[in-house]
């Protein structure tokens, strides 16, 4: 079996059949999107586009398609708990450059300062002391000057 996404399905197809779960009972892969919030997504694209489109057109169509239309708009998940989603993501494997964008979105999203400063508390344990440390000063930084 391969071990990615596609075989998962197989594995899926068991556990669904042995639960007695139907094509009924399953949520659409493509339900309607969340509305756009044109003011601020605009900005964001255009950032893009600006800072991702001479090295590669690509990387620019799949992050205001695929990322910020397709993913970033499902229902399923309110916007805030995708963000802090991301967060928690960016930290756990170190990635501190992209977590001033995100958390950022998710404060404006209504996650407080509070329960960001949890965040980092509760990941020094799953995702590592040196990764959190890494985020503490972006964290700092994002409580001082609040992007909108």
């Amino acid at each position: 079996m391969e071990i990615n996404a596609t075989g998962a399905v197989a594995v899926a197809r068991q556990i669904f059949v042995a639960r007695g779960i139907g094509a009924g009972q399953i949520p659409e892969a493509s339900p309607k999107p969340l509305p756009l919030d044109e003011a601020t997504d605009t900005p964001r694209a255009q950032g893009v586009e600006q800072n991702v489109s001479p090295p590669s057109r690509g990387v620019v169509d799949y992050t205001n398609g695929v990322l910020f239309k397709d993913l970033w708009l499902r229902p399923g998940l309110a916007p805030r708990d995708r963000s802090l989603i991301t967060v928690t993501a960016l930290i756990a494997s170190g990635q501190v450059a992209q977590i001033t964008y995100h958390l950022n979105r998710a404060m404006n999203a209504g996650l407080s300062q509070d329960e960001a400063s949890e965040v980092l508390t509760h990941l020094t344990v799953f995702a590592g002391w040196p990764n959190v440390m890494s985020a503490v000063p972006v964290f700092k930084d994002v409580f001082e000057k609040p992007q909108t």
